[in-house]
């Protein structure tokens, strides 16, 4: 702050340049020019800087600058940081020397012994572009007489005008044929203005900003031919490094490819980087990437290959409505993401995240099978969404699709209606099976031994019972209300110490002071995860119909033979259960029945089928049996095809060479009505038929039918 003078109490950088002005024309102050530091030349020289009469624009002209702004905040730079970057350089930049008396460029009009240098001469060539098929003949160098027989010193400043300036008069001393300008001037129209320019972040401080303002100078009086989008990257790091030859941190194109295959190379670098930081191409990731794609062409043809044995029919179960749901969501986020050249977040949604959609359903369906028609849809969407990235992998799975003509010259896929309810019941279905396998690992893990004592195993559980609330306990449901009302009240989630300083005032929560804070922290986290909806007393979808659907994946998963749904309302709930149960997050208890172990024997020759021991439980089914034998084998698909024999002598019986003809000789066909009775304290199981009972010894066969 300026504190004597007619200046006072004005910032210095606000009267800098006037005051400058003032010592100047009193001559008490002259302008002295110095680098900012050493300069070295390539050659290893030191540079003497010379101040010599020069060119300059001078884009720090206020109505210039003002055009400059304008074209900006109208522009998509994709990124704020890219934004701000391009403000800060229209604020600095002013006079730019924009000639130079060397080297190769184009002579300055005005002054032929200067060249116009190479930064101040590169920032309008994408509207020669526009024409320049019209006029090369074909050829790089433009040195071969082109179609419209046009030839260089014909192209004046008027004719240019002509081409580039929508109401400007037709030249009156060209020779050129109306037809030929007028061909050019619809060719401009048609691809102008510049809908992206793509650029290191470095040009942002000098020929980013010149193209802007150039264009604005060019087209004053018609915003229609500014520059519609810049998109400016960041450098590209190596294994997290900087690539440097001398430190063999290096690596060509070329060398890329062959390393790492076009696609396998394109895939690790989208996945490098998206944003102005400097991307960073990881060898390992590149290596698995390659392993992904591979393993995506040879899912494809073993589909392919089985596709007639995939279920048929309606699409209408829960897993296949979430599935057809979770393919249009990508499709409709991929689709976006491309469209803000966020190619990292393309190929997570496009590619990563539908790979896991489809993983998840193959999961959930192991039952009643994968549809034909989804899978096939899938496998369609997929190749068509990583095509931008990955163009060789997915014409390749364009053609095992045997479709016709190429890939790229395929509609983009459109997304269909997007049930997020359903998607969401899907979410939480799977965050639950994922906390209940946590449950049961800690559940088995062996009890801490006393003084004197082994550690103490804990068998294996074969139920489970899944407490589900309708409702959150009342101290939370205090907690979640006093949160939104603070979220409406200061338009966010204030600290917690805010909201600390407001539950301590609820009376209602004193008994439970100690475990307010750690819930208030959990669902911070959990609105960061999917937003305020975490903050709502009740679910959008219903818990029990979701987890009663998906029953058979949670006792598959969990490794379970039976799972009880409850609600933790119920009077069979202590409160335990009730203080630990709420919305979204169910609460769930392993128990073990009492059972005896059984060895099954498959006896058929070859058939890749192994000896199990199952748990058979008093009064346990045939059908129990099998299910439980098909979530040991997973060749095994469906259980119904398992077929039990007992020994005619449960003595001998097991004690016989199996006759690889005849896998069932001196044995009984056990039908599905039939119930085992297991003794618990004398470790014997017996078979119930119509009420007769039959000894099963300690093994019986199981066969499966092809």
């Amino acid at each position: 702050i300026m504190v004597v003078g007619e200046y006072k109490g004005k910032k210095v950088q606000d009267v800098k340049k006037a005051l400058q002005k003032q010592l100047i024309d009193k001559k008490e102050a002259v302008i002295y020019y110095e680098p900012e530091k050493q300069i070295i030349s390539r050659s290893g020289d030191e540079c003497v800087v010379a101040l010599c009469n020069q060119w300059y624009l001078d884009y720090g002209e206020e109505k210039w600058k003002a055009d400059a702004v304008k074209a900006l905040n109208n522009m998509n730079t994709f990124h704020d940081e890219v934004k701000k970057n391009f403000m800060a350089t229209l604020d600095w930049l002013h006079e730019y020397a924009c000639s130079r008396t060397y080297g190769l460029g184009t002579k300055l009009p005005w002054d032929e012994q200067w060249l116009i240098e190479s930064l101040s001469d590169s920032t309008i060539y994408m509207a020669f572009y526009t024409v320049a098929h019209l006029l090369q003949g074909g050829t790089f160098k433009g040195d071969k007489p082109n179609a419209l027989g046009i030839k260089p010193e014909q192209m004046t400043p008027d004719v240019w005008d002509y081409i580039f300036y929508k109401n400007a008069k037709f030249p009156a001393n060209t020779k050129i044929p109306k037809e030929s300008l007028d061909l050019m001037k619809r060719e401009f129209e048609y691809w102008y203005p510049v809908d992206l320019r793509c650029s290191g972040k470095d040009l942002i401080q000098n020929h980013l900003t010149f193209f802007i303002y150039n264009h604005c100078a060019m087209w004053p009086d018609d915003e229609s031919k500014w520059p519609k989008g810049i998109r400016a990257n960041g450098h590209l790091l190596l294994n997290s490094a900087k690539m440097s030859k001398s430190e063999g941190n290096f690596l060509t194109l070329a060398e890329a490819v062959g390393k790492f295959s076009a696609d396998g190379m394109r895939l690790c670098l989208a996945d490098s980087g998206d944003s102005v930081e400097d991307a960073n191409f990881v060898e390992s990731m590149a290596d698995a990437g390659i392993l992904r794609l591979y393993t995506f062409i040879e899912w494809v043809k073993e589909i392919l290959s089985v596709k007639n044995n995939l279920r048929v029919g309606p699409t209408d179960t829960y897993n296949d409505k979430v599935f057809i749901s979770e393919m249009n969501l990508k499709i409709r986020e991929t689709d976006d993401h491309y469209n803000k050249m966020l190619f990292k977040e393309a190929l997570r949604t496009g590619f990563f995240e539908l790979q896991a959609s489809r993983d998840k359903y193959r999961e959930l369906t192991l039952v009643e099978g994968m549809h034909k028609d989804l899978i096939l849809k899938f496998i369609e969407v997929q190749a068509l969404l990583m095509s931008p990235i990955c163009p060789h992998v997915a014409e390749h799975v364009w053609e095992l699709l045997e479709k016709k003509g190429s890939i790229v010259q395929e509609k983009w896929p459109t997304a269909g209606p997007i049930d997020d309810i359903l998607v969401k019941s899907s979410c939480y279905l799977m965050e639950a099976a994922h906390t209940f396998r946590i449950f049961l690992k800690n559940h088995t893990q062996p009890r801490k031994p006393g003084k004197g004592s082994s550690a103490q195993l804990v068998e294996k559980p074969s139920h489970a019972t899944i407490w589900i609330a309708k409702s959150f306990p009342p101290w939370q449901s205090t907690v979640l209300t006093t949160m939104k009302q603070l979220h409406e009240k200061h338009g966010a989630l204030p600290d917690n110490k805010i909201i600390s300083s407001e539950l301590s005032k609820k009376s209602e929560l004193k008994k439970y002071m100690k475990r307010v804070m750690p819930f208030v922290q959990a669902t911070r986290e959990k609105i960061d995860s999917i937003g305020l909806q975490a903050l709502n007393l009740t679910l959008e979808f219903d818990e029990m119909d979701v987890l009663a659907k998906n029953i058979i994946y949670l006792e598959n998963t969990l490794d379970v033979e039976s799972i009880q749904l409850k609600y933790s309302d119920s009077p069979e709930a202590n409160e335990k259960i009730r203080e630990e149960c709420c919305p979204g997050n169910p609460y769930v208890i392993f128990s073990t029945q009492p059972s005896v172990p059984l060895l099954v024997v498959n006896t058929q020759h070859q058939s890749g089928h192994f000896t199990h021991i199952v748990r058979v439980g008093n009064g346990d089914s045939v059908t129990k049996l099998a299910t439980q034998i098909s979530r040991a084998d997973r060749q095994i698909k469906d259980p119904s095809s398992i077929q039990f024999w007992r020994y005619e002598d449960p003595e001998l019986g097991p004690r016989k060479m199996p006759t690889f003809n005849n896998p069932t000789a001196g044995a009984v066909h056990i039908e599905e009505d039939a119930v085992f009775k297991a003794d618990i304290e004398n470790k014997k199981v017996e078979l119930s038929v119509n009420g007769t009972k039959y000894p099963l010894g300690s093994q019986i066969i199981y066969i499966v039918e092809q």
